[in-house]
């Protein structure tokens, strides 16, 4: 299998996406994240895998907090600031969007998203080109039941659909869908 071919075959992984955020003494780090999930309910942990040789993964090297914030469907628009290459420092990107400093990570945290939470680092792991890091969650920032979630799908964000069930469709396996 080539990467190419793997990469097409996980990109049908439909996931939810966050943006991860850092303090770093005077600056702020961020990035666009649809690699997070919870581990465990209690106690409370999750994971994020970040690309090993990116700035973030860095800073997440050294720095023992973090903030998660889950995004909703209205956030496509950040959700891209934060997966720009070359991207600036995250006061930066969030100019003109409503914010708060977490109280366990001092990291910058997005109002309007699904969810935010702090987080601690519990360990680092390598795996392959990624960085893995499993993380206590500190603190429940905000919860907002209401809000949808933004959804990466074959690298695009497609809209969730809401109280339909999906069609019956034969996919190209030959093998019928719900």
């Amino acid at each position: 299998m080539t990467r190419d071919d793997s990469g097409a075959a996980l990109a049908g992984w439909a996931s939810g996406v966050a943006v991860v955020t850092v303090r770093d003494g005077r600056d702020d780090v961020g990035a666009t994240v649809s690699a997070f999930c919870p581990v465990s309910e209690e106690p409370p942990i999750v994971a994020v895998s970040l690309l090993s040789g990116s700035y973030l993964a860095e800073v997440l090297g050294r720095q023992d907090a973090f903030a998660v914030t889950i995004l909703s469907e209205r956030q496509r628009v950040l959700a891209g600031r934060f997966a720009a290459a070359g991207r600036p420092s995250a006061r930066r990107l969030l100019d003109g969007v409503e914010h708060v400093r977490g109280s366990r990570s001092g990291s910058l945290i997005p109002a309007s998203g699904v969810a935010a939470i702090d987080c601690a680092v519990r360990q680092r792991l390598p795996a392959g080109d990624h960085l893995l890091l499993i993380a206590d969650v500190a603190a429940a920032v905000y919860v907002d039941d209401a809000a949808a979630p933004l959804l990466r799908f074959r690298g695009r964000y497609p809209l969730l659909a809401r109280g339909e069930d999906p069609p019956s469709s034969t996919g190209h396996l030959g093998v019928s869908g719900p």
